[in-house]
């Protein structure tokens, strides 16, 4: 039951679980709590992660790439499973001290890079490869703007009305109708930005989508949060409703919703684990994914 009287004390104190589904892995401390090494294969790129929102955000981009020819891009993908606290370990912590998904080492240089926080994984392949990031100066500060906006915005989304909504160990009526204004308002920004463009960015599918689609699609199709898209009323955001139709079609994306899932490919070492995977997976996946 909710203490509509609790006083915050003078010096708050971390003296006992938060509750809530990830009560479990929820600390305000860094750093790693037990010595494991990471895998690595044989691609230059090695990505350790999940198939959460963000997660996506970089093996869609892998694949996109993979799509459009760019071998290079092959990629390594390990799993790392949050509930169990793999990000925690040490190896993890190496390449990204925040602890969380995704993290990669890029092996293609003279000495490792790594790239944590999904946004800068994002930023870091498309330049690299030149690929789904506007080169005038124009267009590619429209799309970081967007890019920007949703790393931004994700908080509000996930921490924000997906806990108290869907997560938290018991219902709250200010949290969640706070956060649910919060991410109407996301969808109407996008949904007024998209009724006069295709893509946030303009014309052509960027990183400034992947970044978007991942948290705004997952609602939008009814994958995420229980009945958050009737709570929502998300089909009101008709122009967001074509956008997710688009990227739902291309194969890439397909193919990087998959990675580092467990309805899909628990890990990912060549293009050829997806031919292990039932077919109907690959022509259109399952709303629940």
């Amino acid at each position: 039951m909710a203490d509509e009287t609790y006083t915050p004390p003078k010096v708050w104190a971390w003296d006992q679980p938060s509750g809530g589904q990830f009560a479990s892995i929820n600390r305000p401390i860094a750093g790693a709590t037990h010595d494991k090494e990471l895998p690595h294969g044989e691609h230059k790129y090695q990505l350790h992660s999940l198939a959460t929102p963000n997660g996506q955000k970089a093996t869609i981009l892998f694949e996109e790439l993979l799509e459009a020819g760019v071998t290079e891009a092959e990629y390594d993908a390990w799993l790392i499973n949050i509930g169990e606290g793999d990000q925690f370990g040490s190896g993890f912590v190496g390449i990204n001290p925040n602890s969380k998904i995704p993290a990669l080492l890029d092996l293609t240089g003279p000495e490792p890079i790594r790239v944590f926080e999904s946004g800068a994984i994002l930023l870091h392949l498309s330049e690299k490869y030149g690929m789904f990031i506007p080169t005038d100066a124009k267009g590619r500060a429209e799309c970081l703007s967007w890019l920007m906006w949703q790393m931004g915005s994700a908080p509000f989304i996930g921490g924000g009305f997906g806990h108290f909504y869907a997560y938290a160990p018991f219902k709250m009526e200010y949290p969640i109708n706070r956060y649910a204004m919060e991410t109407k308002r996301l969808f109407d920004v996008a949904n007024r930005r998209l009724a006069e463009s295709a893509y946030l960015a303009g014309d052509q599918f960027t990183i400034a989508d992947i970044a978007a689609y991942v948290w705004l699609g997952a609602i939008h199709r009814g994958a995420a949060y229980g009945d958050a898209a009737t709570f929502l009323s998300v089909h009101e955001y008709e122009h967001v409703g074509r956008w997710v139709s688009a990227i739902d079609a291309r194969p890439g994306t397909r193919r990087g919703r998959l990675v580092n899932n467990r309805t899909g490919l628990i890990e990912r070492h060549s293009a050829a684990d997806f031919d292990t995977l039932d077919p109907d997976l690959l022509k259109g996946i399952t709303k629940g994914s």
